[in-house]
């Protein structure tokens, strides 16, 4: 026998239906209620022990209004209404509208999708560095397994999904952290004392992962790139330790299906490291954007401080202006609009105000019009005593800014010098190998890796040299690998840097383009 709350036809989404319906709260809340008894293995629940349970904001419903609630959830199809026969002491208690009530299947999927669907609007994702890391130890490991005699499906199974998985989030992180990062730039969603007190920290953590993804990017980009051609079978690997499972008719079937995917996965991967023809990897992308966003940043700040301190911004002025202009009605508008914005009137005309328009319209008088002829001009008591409408007084004190000005050019002065330095400190006299370049300060070693990065993003599968150039075009990088498997050193206060031997040559663009027609440089 049907129960008289149930419904004999629901939608297929029927349970999503509160969400749009009247007094949505309130269901979400008693929807919220049934999933939390449901982490305590609690099934059941009573209209009484729902409202107890409902939060401050909910109580404010009486016990009635929850009973409503809970019958429309059974009609939808999120809970299910049973008859409480629990608390029946007599014949007329069985005739009383009495029900205990259960989360359904439907119920629960239709919250757990709202879940997963304020997770996913919520998220702001981050740059994760560790991931890079993570991401460097898994391709070694395939490395390891490839030189093995025989390979272990487990093994190369397990360390495939590890791979792909710890990509996956790196990729999705990233994409959320660059969306919630453009939102804080366009300042949708954040206070202005937040944004100031956040910016500081934000460069920082935006700088830390360029170095990361320029140093690990590069390493990653090699492994690839040394596994391309023997990536194929772990793949297949991995796609018949999947299929193991399928039934007798499928197996071959699911087996291809499932190559496919992994084919995609490790496709996805090495395009989002490594740069083919006509197309930049994401991971140089990435990196052009969080450069791009640490002045955009700056940019905000200095808004920021110009709003503060009281600057108008003349620009927008102007348009807002021009914008009035073609909105106006007609030209005597326009006009009007002219002489309230510029104050250009006739020399006869000490004041301008609504009477005066009024009657300049209803009796208009040529400009040709002699000065005994016109009518006489009505000047303020105020004006004709003091010849001023302004209250006088102190002037106002004209802060000495030169100071500040001469320190901001002394500052600006310096760090250009600093890196003019570093740009001659790395320029060479043709080629030369990576294990002579010698010893590197810390900004010529920044600017360094930022090469060697732009260099390496560009490297694809089969190539021995390359040539790249830096994010402002100012300079040029040409690096060649080596067969003879030397190792170079490169020593900083910081430490040292340990990598394969190239031969490269770094040229200074700019001297190219003021040496144009004059041979080179060097």
């Amino acid at each position: 026998m049907m129960s008289p709350h149930e419904s004999p036809a629901r939608g297929k989404h029927a349970p999503f239906a509160h969400l749009n319906a009247p007094n949505s709260a309130l269901y979400r809340q008693v929807m919220g209620v049934f999933l939390a008894a449901k982490e305590r293995f609690a099934v059941h629940l009573r209209p009484e022990d729902v409202h107890s349970a409902l939060g401050t904001e909910g109580r404010a419903a009486d016990l009635e209004a929850v009973a409503n609630a809970l019958d429309s959830l059974v009609v939808w199809g999120n809970l299910r209404a049973d008859p409480d026969t629990a608390r029946v002491t007599a014949v007329e208690d069985f005739y009383r509208k009495r029900f205990i009530y259960q989360l359904t299947q439907a119920g629960e999927a239709a919250e757990e999708a709202l879940a997963v669907y304020d997770e996913a609007l919520g998220r702001r994702g981050a740059l994760q560095a560790v991931a890079l890391h993570d991401i460097v130890t898994q391709l070694r490991a395939l490395l390891v397994i490839t030189g093995e005699d025989e390979l272990d499906p487990a093994k190369t199974h397990l360390t495939l999904v590890a791979l792909t998985t710890r990509f996956a989030d790196l990729a999705e992180n990233a994409r959320a952290f660059m969306g919630s990062l453009q939102r804080t730039i366009d300042l949708h969603d954040v206070e202005v004392e937040v944004f100031l007190a956040y910016k500081d920290r934000l460069i920082q953590y935006l700088e830390r992962f360029i170095q990361d993804l320029i140093t690990l990017g590069g390493r990653i980009a090699r492994l690839i790139t040394e596994l391309e051609e023997r990536v194929e079978p772990l793949l297949r690997v991995a796609a018949a330790r999947e299929a193991a499972d399928a039934s007798p008719g499928e197996a071959e079937r699911a087996e291809t299906l499932a190559y496919e995917r992994w084919a995609g996965r490790w496709a996805g991967l090495a395009g989002w490291f490594l740069s083919t023809d006509g197309r930049e990897s994401q991971a140089r992308l990435l990196r052009g954007r969080a450069l791009g966003a640490i002045p955009q940043l700056l940019s905000v700040v200095r808004s920021l401080n110009e709003r503060r301190a009281g600057r108008s911004d003349r620009s927008a002025d102007w348009r807002t202006l021009a914008r009035w202009f073609a909105e106006a009605p007609d030209d005597a508008a326009r006009h009007r609009l002219w002489r309230v914005a510029f104050g250009l009137y006739p020399a006869r005309h000490l004041t301008v105000d609504a009477d005066t328009l009024g009657e300049r319209a209803a009796r208009p008088v040529p400009a040709s019009t002699p000065w005994g002829e016109a009518e006489p001009l009505r000047i303020s008591p105020q004006l004709r005593r003091s010849g001023s409408y302004e209250r006088r007084g102190k002037a106002r004190k004209v802060e000495d800014r030169s100071e500040a000005r001469r320190l901001l050019a002394d500052i600006a002065a310096k760090q250009a010098a600093e890196t003019a330095a570093a740009r001659a400190r790395l320029v060479t006299t043709g080629e030369t190998r990576l294990s002579r370049l010698g010893e590197f300060d810390p900004l010529a070693f920044g600017l360094f890796l930022h090469l060697l990065g732009d260099a390496l993003a560009t490297w694809r599968p089969g190539m021995t040299s390359t040539v790249a150039t830096s994010n402002d075009g100012s300079m040029e990088i040409r690096l060649t690998a080596l067969d003879d498997g030397t190792a170079a050193e490169i020593r900083t206060p910081g430490g040292v840097f340990r990598g394969p031997d190239h031969t490269i040559e770094i040229v200074d663009l700019t001297q190219w383009q003021g040496h144009a027609g004059g041979g080179e440089p060097r």
